[in-house]
């Protein structure tokens, strides 16, 4: 949690250089719907980074990026329950391929055993981003709601009630004796790097996707994550890259396809 602080404490130190124009000019609509955008960075940023980074405390950053592939599934399940928004089977069978992918890096390979043992052994970290996914996954559903403010207040206001969510976070870790601040270079490398690309860069890049292409597109290209997440853990920190992922990769990649071509379609 003294990361996530962190990140979004640099993120709204350099956005608020930008926003504060179009923040001045959307006020009364941020005073209006305050609730929602608590809510909207809350959840989708600090709760998800919670769920994100206890899980690499139990299960390897190769399957934390593989179980982010689950997003799309959430997107597709709370537009639908949200907002009655139709699906079409193509698109059920792309996202059935997609759940079979986290299905088989839960396994570890062996779904059909893990199955048949109704899901026993199952690891902490992957419980913990079935917890992120999900929140993150509610997150870019709910977008399709937000207020007509320019994307820069927009995310300003989420990103600053990512902070807040955040402070009690770090003040429960210190209650615990949890606390972790960085002290070497890499440590605050780290740190810069989450507070200017992961969370400000991104995050603007994501919003103005959905306001282009809708959220059950825009939650597709979720699916590059465990893509580019397995590639940099193999490359940059020595992971070790499995059959099982490779399997997952196809049926990752094969969800995409197919359902990023039926909402197109539909589009």
């Amino acid at each position: 949690m003294v990361l996530t602080c962190m990140r979004w404490g640099i993120a709204l130190s350099l956005v608020s250089l930008f926003a504060w124009p179009h923040l001045r000019r959307d006020w009364p609509k941020i005073r209006e719907r305050w609730l929602y955008l608590l809510l909207m960075g809350g959840v989708g940023y600090t709760v998800f980074n919670f769920f994100l980074y206890s899980a690499l405390r139990f299960t390897s950053p190769i399957n934390v990026t593989l179980h982010q592939s689950a997003m799309p599934v959430v997107i597709f399940v709370a537009s639908f329950l949200i907002y009655r928004i139709g699906v079409r089977w193509v698109q059920v069978l792309g996202y059935a391929l997609t759940a079979l992918g986290v299905l088989i890096v839960v396994s570890s390979g062996q779904p059909i055993a893990f199955l048949a043992q109704g899901g026993e052994g199952l690891n902490r970290g992957d419980v913990l981003m079935a917890g992120a996914a999900i929140a993150y996954g509610t997150y870019s559903a709910l977008l399709r709601s937000k207020p007509e403010l320019h994307w820069l207040s927009f995310l300003t206001c989420l990103i600053a009630a990512a902070l807040l969510f955040s402070l009690f976070g770090v003040v429960a870790e210190a209650r615990l004796g949890e606390v972790t601040f960085p002290v070497t270079p890499q440590g605050w490398l780290v740190v810069l790097y989450a507070g200017i690309f992961p969370s400000l860069v991104s995050q603007g890049f994501f919003i103005n996707g959905v306001e282009k292409l809708g959220a059950n597109v825009a939650g597709l290209y979720i699916n590059l994550v465990p893509v580019f997440g397995a590639i940099l853990s193999v490359l940059l920190l020595g992971e070790n890259l499995h059959l099982f992922h490779a399997i997952a990769f196809l049926f990752v990649v094969g969800g995409i396809s197919l359902a990023q071509r039926a909402t197109r379609r539909n589009v």
